[in-house]
């Protein structure tokens, strides 16, 4: 009556579909460039929106028109930002133009990693999988907790007192 299928590759060609490796083979991804040669991406943290746009070069990172030395003077906040070419393994080799507003220099500086992450996808896809794995490809939806009536903070209550 009815045949037994007893595993997925067997189900598959019951139906009619692909062998299994086949299958597992994903699309190849292609490069997105303007006709600069420009990859261009919009990075967000807390209340930060930065444009990115990155083009292969000698490793000049430009953030609203000041080098990343002047506009991120704390030495931590450079790091963040060039986090994402020491993950994907290729620091000096790309030129990096973003514009960033909104928030502090803190958040400015996750929005540019962010940016910078899925900038640097887009211009060699081979980079994805590092920069994915190490969750730079992930917006950070944490933000500052709005605060709520009758309390003096988001959850911080007025002092009680019985009289």
């Amino acid at each position: 009556m009815v045949d037994e299928i007893k595993s997925l590759d067997a189900l598959r060609e019951a139906v009619g579909g692909a062998p299994a490796a086949e299958a597992a083979a994903a699309p190849k991804r292609e490069p997105v460039k303007d006709a600069f040669g420009r990859s261009y991406a919009t990075g967000r943290r807390k209340n930060a929106v930065a444009r990115v746009w990155v083009k292969p070069g000698s490793g000049k990172i430009v953030i609203n028109g000041k080098p990343i030395e002047q506009y991120f003077a704390r030495p931590v906040l450079q790091m963040v930002v060039n986090q994402a070419f020491q993950i994907a393994e290729v620091v000096g080799r790309f030129d990096v133009m973003a514009t960033v507003a909104g928030g502090g220099l803190s958040g400015q500086a996750g929005a540019v990693k962010h940016g910078l992450s899925h900038a640097l996808s887009l211009q060699d896809p081979d980079l994805r999988p590092s920069l994915k794995k190490a969750g730079f490809l992930t917006r950070d939806s944490r933000a500052v907790e709005r605060k709520k009536f009758g309390r003096a903070k988001a959850r911080r209550s007025f002092q009680f007192s019985k009289r």
